[in-house]
């Protein structure tokens, strides 16, 4: 596996032993003191394109990874919680910002770090935003306004690209697609 073992379980605190279960294809971490199956999963980062007539609203962050680098606001899914509920969060958390939400623009995998990118195309409702506990700086971009070389993530500029490709082709679509590993 390529991530550090479990050891203990949550669910009652045994020793885990490591083992294709039944019925699987896969070694998970298996309880054999209450059955319990700990799966591990991809985490989903979700985010919107906040846009107001031809800009985009973009968050520098103040926390680590890629600290002092602008995003579009995201980040991650909580349990319990919808795709498009973690939009409108993580929007209102990152920027203050509140949108309405249009359709889910890109999915991105990003394999070698765990992780799924979700990203709307969301309508900014008014320019009352101001940065969020976790950013320094938001600010609204024209497309050659857009600090490319201070994007924070391949995710942003990917999407970010898509964008601005979708709007000068005069239709948009959805966009799949993954982010391998820098050579």
């Amino acid at each position: 596996m390529p991530f550090p073992p479990l050891n203990f379980c949550s669910k009652c605190g045994a020793k885990l032993a490591l083992r294709v279960p039944p019925g699987d294809s896969l070694p998970r971490h298996v309880c054999d003191n209450c059955g319990t199956i700990h799966y591990r999963n991809p985490l989903v980062v979700v985010g919107t394109i906040p846009e107001w007539e031809d800009r985009i609203l973009l968050c520098k962050r103040a926390i680590e990874p890629r600290q002092g680098l602008w995003t579009l606001p995201a980040g991650f899914m909580e349990l319990g919680e919808t795709t498009a509920q973690a939009a409108l969060r993580e929007t209102l958390e990152e920027a203050k910002a509140r949108v309405e939400l249009g359709d889910v623009f890109s999915l991105l995998s990003v394999p070698h770090v765990d992780q799924v990118h979700v990203f709307y195309r969301a309508r900014l409702l008014d320019c009352d935003f101001a940065p969020g506990e976790e950013t320094l700086q938001v600010g609204l971009f024209r497309e050659s306004e857009i600090p490319w070389k201070e994007i924070a993530f391949r995710t942003i500029s990917t999407t970010l690209r898509h964008f601005y490709a979708d709007r000068r082709a005069g239709a948009f679509g959805f966009h799949a697609g993954e982010i391998l590993p820098p050579k």
